[in-house]
């Protein structure tokens, strides 16, 4: 008999914590090697975590609504077999993220601090560690070392969660910078910037109050924040997409016949984002503090409107490597995947540009908000009849032409008017010119 840890696993990149939603299993259990064992909730989806080795469920460590850090233990199994490796100790992931690192002294610049005294990589000057995420919301809301250390931690051992730092910033005192040290007085400080507080809302007895699920708590959560860490800025194209309404309709059902499918618009207009990445790349960047990085996989985000009401946003990996058949498959299968809420976590990793339809709820433009930290969203409008004046042979003439609306919102701390409008009118040029006689 032997007796080992099962962690929480890491659930794709930048994702540091999960929340325990509910255990399948109870102490006791019986379990096998790769049986589903809890359900976890990230700040990207919900997934269920197998067991790392069959045996008996000996003892669960974390309670459901328990936020805890990737790596961390969450159960005991006791299995037949002898375990090689011997079962880390609970405070291994604290005790290897606090570590002194040998050359620590000899090379004090391997550590980048940001302006309030934070290390980059979670370290402090304390015995206490805090996760990259919450280190990274302590840099965005200046929240010092100082203060940092004053948080109370619910986390085991007494760290500090996601869940806490957010109701401290929720509560924090109008003088939540006085443990900084005050400026000279020849010098006063500028005051610290007040938190925005909601308006009161009256509620009568006729009035209807709906909880927010979880899904839609953090939609607000990441809208809000995107809009205070980007300034936004919408350009708007009309496009004539006639060409594309008449092949579509043409090859619909060979296209359905052939690859048992329908073909959408969708993947068409991603395909001309596709290819107008490709002649801006500087629109295929990230933005990491003063940092710009540019991304040399294109990834297409593609929102997702659920069933619930709730938005979701799956991508499209290495897009530009795609057809526009193999764009179709896979935009059709991440939108039933959504739908039948089965997106795993890697589904919902890595974009680098997004798209949203809003023509779907016969809308012809909007001002989306960019997913961060992607510098650009464009929303789709609907695709409607106009009369519009066209160029023939014989001089102009009105005509039935089917046209759509095309808003571009890009951050403007990198992205300037001149390359976010040269961005959407070269998207609505790829959709004007598509090839009428283009096959599959």
């Amino acid at each position: 008999m032997a007796i080992v840890e099962m962690v929480m696993p890491k659930m794709g990149e930048s994702i540091m914590e999960g929340t325990v939603l509910t255990w399948l299993k109870k102490e006791g259990d019986t379990i096998e090697p790769d049986e589903s064992v809890l359900e976890v909730a990230t700040d990207k989806v919900d997934t269920e975590v197998p067991a790392t080795h069959g045996g008996i469920l000996k003892e669960i460590l974390v309670k459901e609504g328990d936020v805890v850090a990737v790596g961390a233990p969450i159960a005991k199994i006791e299995t037949d077999a002898a375990v090689e490796t011997e079962s880390q100790p609970t405070t291994a992931p604290a005790a290897t993220a606090s570590a002194p690192q040998p050359q620590a002294e000899a090379q004090p610049a391997a550590v980048s601090a940001s302006s309030n005294g934070q290390s980059s990589n979670g370290q402090t000057s304390s015995d206490r560690f805090y996760s990259p995420l919450v280190m990274s919301i302590a840099r965005q809301e200046n929240i010092s070392m100082a203060e940092l250390e004053s948080v109370p931690g619910t986390g085991r051992e007494g760290r500090v969660t996601k869940k806490d730092i957010l109701a401290y910033v929720k509560n924090r005192p109008a003088a939540g910078q006085a443990t900084s040290s005050p400026a000279p007085a020849a010098q006063p400080a500028a005051a610290p910037a007040r938190t925005p507080q909601p308006m009161p809302v009256s509620i009568s007895g006729e009035d209807e109050i709906i909880e927010m699920d979880r899904m839609r708590k953090m939609i607000a959560e990441r809208m809000v924040d995107s809009k205070r860490i980007s300034p936004h800025v919408t350009s708007f194209v009309e496009a004539d997409v006639t060409n594309i309404v008449y092949w579509r309709n043409r090859v619909k059902q060979q296209f359905k016949e052939r690859e048992g499918e329908p073909i959408t618009f969708t993947p068409i207009f991603i395909e001309a984002v596709v290819k107008a990445i490709k002649d801006y790349p500087m629109m295929n960047v990230q933005v990491d503090g003063t940092r710009i990085i540019k991304k040399k996989d294109i990834n297409i985000g593609m929102a997702v409107a659920l069933p619930t009401g709730n938005l979701i946003v799956p991508v499209i990996h290495n897009a530009d490597q795609l057809s526009l058949v193999g764009i179709t498959k896979k935009v059709n299968q991440l939108a039933k995947k959504a739908r039948e809420n089965k997106l795993s976590p890697d589904d919902l990793q890595g974009g680098t540009y997004t798209v949203s339809n809003v023509g779907s709820f016969g809308n012809v433009m909007g001002t989306p908000i960019i997913m961060q930290p992607q510098v650009g969203i464009l929303a789709l409008g609907a695709v409607v009849k106009k009369p519009a004046v066209i160029e023939t042979p014989n001089g102009d003439a009105i005509a039935i032409r089917h046209k759509m609306f095309l808003s571009h919102s890009y951050d403007h701390r990198v992205v300037d008017g001149s390359l976010g409008g040269m961005f959407v009118r070269r998207v609505a040029d790829y959709l004007e010119k598509f090839d009428l006689n283009r096959g599959l």
